[in-house]
């Protein structure tokens, strides 16, 4: 088992440099084995982009992880994508960890130029286009349904070969599969429950092995939103807070997908996503400012995660 942390993006007012600083000093210091952002182009949320976020962490760790889950792919270019990506990875010397996705039927992709009906081969075109940017070729030529490239050069390369891990998320079976064959490791959604969680692990192993993939080496891991306080309703009221910070308050089902409560209450939640066959959980904290999230942290390092099998 590992643990992971999110990395606190949202602004509000002023960013707090120093805060994050020491959010991120602290998190290597306890030992987590990465830190995280998320992406949401458009939404009332505001949230500093991840990948500059993830620039930014870079130059403040050593050790950490870094990664960014999801981005949702289609609604960028996937060479400029790639490149942007390449540029963290250097700058972390070789931390970063990439999850992707195509955002389902309910992201506005006119606003992006991306045409509704094509947007899932758009996507997988895209992964496809960016893999060719990594490779050791140093010019790349493709030709596909969306983008024609022919002999450009694309430079420098990731560090980590023949790319940084690729990270899918999905509950649709053929979203899954589609994610096995692309990627390298599957990350559930915050906004998934456990049980959903439980069921799109049962079928990402299933295509593990029906494609014919390396178990040992594909790793399953769950984002999970937490709040830690030993008054039970006033976690559950700040954790639901948190959601609608991030989400809105339109969003159907989020308010049952959240972890929170007592130390106990809290490690009974995590030990059933451990079960349902997470060998990294992303443990992500929903304050409204760095230092709300650095006390969810310190809880969770001192009285939780001790406390998991």
């Amino acid at each position: 088992m590992s643990f992971s942390i999110s990395i606190p993006q949202l602004d509000y007012d002023r960013f707090d440099d120093a805060g994050l600083k020491a959010y991120l000093a602290r998190a290597e210091e306890l030992g987590f084995e990465g830190g995280w952002t998320m992406e949401q182009v458009v939404g009332g949320s505001p949230q500093i982009a991840p990948l500059q976020m993830l620039s930014y962490a870079a130059a403040c760790t050593t050790r950490l992880r870094l990664g960014v889950a999801v981005l949702i792919t289609t609604l960028h270019d996937p060479l400029q994508l790639a490149w942007a990506l390449t540029a963290v990875d250097r700058l972390s010397h070789g931390r970063l960890d990439v999850g992707v996705g195509h955002g389902g039927k309910q992201r506005p992709f006119e606003a992006f130029g991306v045409q509704r009906e094509t947007f899932v081969s758009y996507f997988t075109e895209g992964i496809e286009l960016m893999k060719a940017a990594w490779s050791d070729e140093p010019t790349v030529t493709f030709h596909g349904r969306f983008r024609d490239v022919d002999v450009l050069p694309i430079q420098p390369k990731p560090v980590q070969r023949p790319h940084p891990p690729l990270w899918i998320g999905g509950t649709a079976p053929k979203a899954l599969a589609r994610g096995v064959r692309l990627a390298d490791a599957f990350l559930g959604a915050g906004s998934s429950t456990t049980s959903t969680f439980a069921e799109a692990v049962k079928t990402v192993r299933r295509e593990i092995d029906e494609q014919g993939k390396d178990a040992t080496s594909f790793r399953i891991g769950k984002r999970v939103y937490v709040e830690v306080d030993d008054d039970r309703d006033r976690a559950r009221e700040r954790v639901v807070a948190g959601l609608h910070r991030i989400y809105g308050t339109g969003m159907r089902g989020i308010e049952d997908v959240p972890v929170s409560g007592t130390p106990d209450d809290v490690v009974r939640g995590l030990n059933e996503v451990i079960d349902a066959g997470a060998d990294m959980v992303l443990l992500n904290p929903v304050g409204a400012t760095v230092a709300e999230n650095r006390e969810q942290m310190e809880r969770l390092a001192a009285e939780v995660i001790p406390q998991l099998r």
